[in-house]
């Protein structure tokens, strides 16, 4: 291409893999667009993982191409401080147009300075009538059944028939911001982060009464006999009481998931109608991918947790149109990528340089070729250590006593318990996924022959060598990045310690220019070199 293609992202949140009717895993999933759309013009990858299972550290990891352990970004409550860069502010750097709605979930909210460092406009919205909301009151009291499950049902809709949402507010922006005129002809990088389909479990007709509940797969209830679970699921799931719940129950949660995420699937259409209409739909660089998934009903649990990594947690649609000239064959890939990988080929098809030290790759070879290599083994992380209170904001906001009225309390709860919230990683490689937790057992599961993680495979001693081969890859892994060198060097002697060096072989008229070379951070052997045998240049 002779011009950079504009960037276009479309992030829903909490949108598991599954949720795709073209992975076939869900005969209940209706997705008719991003179908068309994986089968005609983009690459669809079936095991993309997330980061962390829950939205600001996986953000802050896709935008950087760095995992949350380099900069300590394990939390709700950590963002992206001023030294640490992303692909928004490198973009911006490198001359687009940068824009964003407010849902971000990256950015520090009390520095006004790095909005402006990451964006170069921000759509705020809240300037349309707040939509309807359920039909039904189906919450109920303390103690019944659907207090802590975030389901809602339907949505009622307004005298045009619609339930116009944030989300809906959004795309409407980002199709007016696409058919506007950048400031200076800039390309634009268009970055869309949505709501849906993450809880509360609600939507409107016509997609509420779109699923077919009869059509949805099998939930996957229980653990086998003896099978290690994690302290944190039977926790939350003794708090969030759903224990009542019957299969019709939890048939109706999903189908209002399956519901929002049809929706999503017809914003997304809407939007690339719209940059059609604007006429830059070739040249775009097109991105749909989620933070991370939801439990789904998987052992009796709604919602999401931070440190457990079932495939409905971190596995992630990931679809990749690249901009006309780029080379792509339609469908869908089975490798393994990280969605590191995103910054890595945005990065890539715009045609700017990282200014950090990253860890994606970028997928425009496999655009092209799908039978191109993609990563030996994924991994995701989350949790924190024993007494590290600050990296759990529920330490601070439960209240004493009495259950709060806030959903999150089962999870928010359980995560204030040391061993329960331990710190843990998970590594996919091949069939096996390999977790290690750090206060608990490790669990290692074959998705081969047990594609729900029913059975913990991690005490077999017949399966002792694909231990020891996964921890090692681990350790590998963590080895490989557990830090980063900032591109900028450092100098090792101030002005006056360079001067004290000098001024016995310069003219002391020369020092302010030793002190201005000094302060530019040029070498010290260069500012030696010119000292003694080029001193006229200074």
């Amino acid at each position: 291409m002779s011009t950079r293609p504009h960037i276009i992202i479309f992030n829903p949140d909490q949108m598991q893999c599954d949720a795709l009717a073209h992975m076939g895993r869900n005969p209940a999933a209706q997705t008719p667009f991003l179908d068309h759309f994986a089968a005609e013009e983009a690459a669809s990858y079936r095991n993309a993982y997330c980061q962390n299972p829950v939205c600001v550290p996986s953000r802050c990891s896709f935008l950087t191409g760095l995992y949350p352990h380099v900069h300590g970004h394990r939390t709700m409550r950590y963002m992206l401080h001023s030294e640490e860069s992303s692909i928004f502010s490198e973009l911006k750097a490198a001359g687009y147009h940068v824009w964003m709605n407010a849902r971000n979930d990256f950015l520090p909210g009390q520095d006004e300075a790095a909005f402006h460092r990451h964006a170069s406009e921000i759509f705020y919205g809240g300037d349309v009538p707040a939509a309807p909301g359920p039909l039904k009151n189906l919450r109920g009291e303390p103690g019944s059944k659907n207090y802590y499950s975030h389901y809602k049902g339907q949505l009622g809709v307004d005298a045009r028939g619609r339930n116009y949402s944030s989300d809906d507010e959004v795309v409407d922006a980002a199709i007016a911001r696409a058919k506007t005129p950048t400031p200076n002809g800039e390309p634009l990088c268009m970055f869309l982060g949505l709501m849906y389909p993450h809880p509360p479990y609600q939507a409107e007709d016509p997609y509420f009464s779109a699923i077919d509940r009869s059509k949805l797969p099998p939930r996957r209830a229980a653990r086998a006999p003896g099978s290690f679970e994690p302290k944190i699921e039977t926790l939350i799931r003794q708090r969030q009481g759903l224990q009542e719940y019957t299969e019709a129950d939890w048939d109706e949660l999903r189908a209002a998931y399956a519901a929002m995420c049809l929706k999503i699937d017809h914003q997304f259409q809407r939007l690339c109608d719209g940059l059609k209409e604007a006429g830059i739909y070739d040249d775009c660089a097109i991105f749909f991918f989620s933070d991370h998934g939801d439990y789904q009903g998987l052992f009796g649990l709604s919602e999401k947790n931070q440190n457990t990594f079932e495939e409905s947690l971190v596995r992630v649609p990931l679809l990749i149109k690249p901009p006309k000239g780029v080379a792509v064959t339609p469908g869908i890939r089975d490798g393994l990528v990280e969605l590191v990988d995103f910054y890595a080929t945005a990065m890539d098809l715009a045609g700017v340089a990282p200014d950090h030290t990253q860890f994606g790759r970028s997928l425009r070879e496999n655009l092209a070729s799908p039978d191109k290599p993609l990563r030996e083994y994924a991994c995701c992380e989350g949790g924190r250590l024993a007494g590290e209170v600050h990296c759990d904001e529920s330490h601070a906001t439960s209240p004493q006593g009495a259950q709060p009225v806030n959903e999150y309390w089962p999870r928010m709860k359980a995560q204030e318990d040391d061993i329960a919230h331990t710190k843990a990683t998970m590594l996919r490689c091949g069939r096996y996924k390999y977790v290690r937790r750090l206060y608990e057992p490790d669990q290692l599961f074959d998705l081969e022959q047990d594609p729900d993680e029913t059975e913990d495979l991690a005490e077999r001693p017949e399966m002792a060598s694909v231990l020891a081969d996964l921890r090692l890859k681990m350790l590998d892994w963590y080895q490989s990045t557990c830090d980063v060198v900032p591109y900028q060097y450092d100098g090792r002697m101030n002005g006056e310690m360079i001067w004290a060096h000098l001024k016995q072989i310069v003219p002391p008229e020369k020092k302010d220019s030793v002190m201005k070379l000094a302060a530019q951070n040029i070498p010290m052997y260069r500012i030696l070199q010119l000292a003694s045998g080029e001193s006229d240049k200074l």
